[in-house]
């Protein structure tokens, strides 16, 4: 595909800010990481090498008595007598005394004086613990860092990193899915107002007034209360209360584009209203759109941890780092905490407002750089 000399300019010009250039590619390395967190994080094994056949649980269930053990749940791969099962292949001695079965298999590869023919093995990820794993073997929650746990753990001995990991995760997604649902029908809704005017303006402004002043933190109350929330639903209702953010911006460029030459022209020529509006006139608006992308996308950010702080937010099924936040909060004596959630959401914030700064120059053709 090649470029007009337009978009290179455009994309010559955010390379030339280091800043965002440079922010740019560290939220993709992060946001890329946390797209792929059940490799990063998860207290399920890789890869599973079980009498000879390679096993990989991430993907597929298993229960304990597939490693030969009694239960037919899921099994727990971090209990010592699931790792036993591996290792020997099924020994049965090891619903019994598996550190002893284990020591010895250790020793000299052999359980009670026979040798293990095809000794089993598991690959875990970097962090073997997911976002709602509890820690039985702590002795205090939370429990401060150490080296099994890098930044500690909750007040359910939950690992801090892996609800990091997957509450930034949940946070990106959410607040991009927000700003483009909010971006659809605010762009919209502006272009439809500044474009055709008179009655329409009129009577679509006054719609964006009402709905403006609509309360939307006594409307998610009411609703949190109906009905249960899940991500779907907390993002339109979200999305439904910040698509107004861009209705003026967008009105103002179409008004004030719409009597231009070269749109009296298109009409001239037969050209259609829609053509003309997204086509012609939406690209003069984006540098105005792009100004509040970024508070679209923060604002959405910011929402969702409030309203997991004040508990009215996703369920306490999901990792989020509101509760996280909450947490710090109710646990003075826990300070990592609170450092944790500050600095996940200063970094992310400040990230992505680096980068749209970046996309808002190079889009606005009064700014270049050398």
């Amino acid at each position: 595909m090649r470029l007009n000399p337009l978009q290179r300019r455009r994309i010559a010009n955010f390379k030339a800010n280091r800043r965002a250039f440079w922010s740019l590619w560290i939220f993709l390395a992060l946001f890329f990481v946390t797209l792929f967190a059940e490799f990063v994080a998860n207290d399920k094994p890789l890869v599973v090498r079980y009498q000879g056949e390679l096993r990989f649980p991430i993907f597929t269930f298993y229960s304990e008595a597939d490693f030969g053990g009694e239960f037919q749940t899921q099994a727990e791969y971090n209990a010592p007598e699931v790792t036993c099962l591996i290792r020997t292949g099924g020994n049965e001695e090891c619903l019994y005394d598996p550190e002893a079965v284990l020591e010895e298999a250790e020793t000299d590869n052999t359980v009670l004086g026979e040798p293990i023919e095809q000794p089993g093995w598991a690959i875990w990820p970097p962090i073997p613990y997911s976002y709602n794993t509890i820690n039985y073997g702590v002795a205090t929650a939370p429990s401060p860092p150490d080296a099994d746990h890098w930044l500690g753990t909750d007040d359910q001995t939950r690992d801090v990193v892996a609800r990091v990991i997957y509450g930034f995760r949940i946070s990106v997604l959410f607040a991009l899915v927000v700003a483009a649902i909010s971006s659809f029908i605010g762009i919209a809704a502006g272009a439809i107002q500044g474009y055709f005017g008179g009655w329409v303006d009129l009577t679509f402004q006054r719609i964006v007034e009402i709905w403006t002043n609509l309360p939307s933190l006594y409307v998610i109350i009411i609703l949190s209360a109906i009905f249960q929330m899940n991500f779907w639903l907390l993002t339109l209702l979200i999305a439904f209360f910040s698509w107004t953010q861009l209705v003026g911006v967008v009105r103002a460029e179409f008004l004030r584009a719409r009597n231009f030459e070269y749109v009296r022209a298109a009409k001239a020529l037969g050209v259609g209203d829609w053509t003309i509006m997204f086509r012609h006139l939406l690209p003069n608006a984006m540098v105005a759109t792009l100004t509040l992308l970024p508070f679209l996308i923060t604002g959405a950010i910011g929402g969702l941890a409030a309203l997991d702080f004040l508990g009215l937010g996703l369920p306490p099924s999901y990792p989020s780092l509101g509760e996280l936040a909450l947490q710090g909060k109710n646990r003075l004596n826990a300070p990592w905490l609170g450092f944790t959630a500050f600095f996940t959401f200063a970094i992310m914030l400040s990230l992505l407002v680096f980068i749209f700064e970046g996309v808002r120059d190079a889009f606005d053709p009064r700014k270049t750089f050398r």
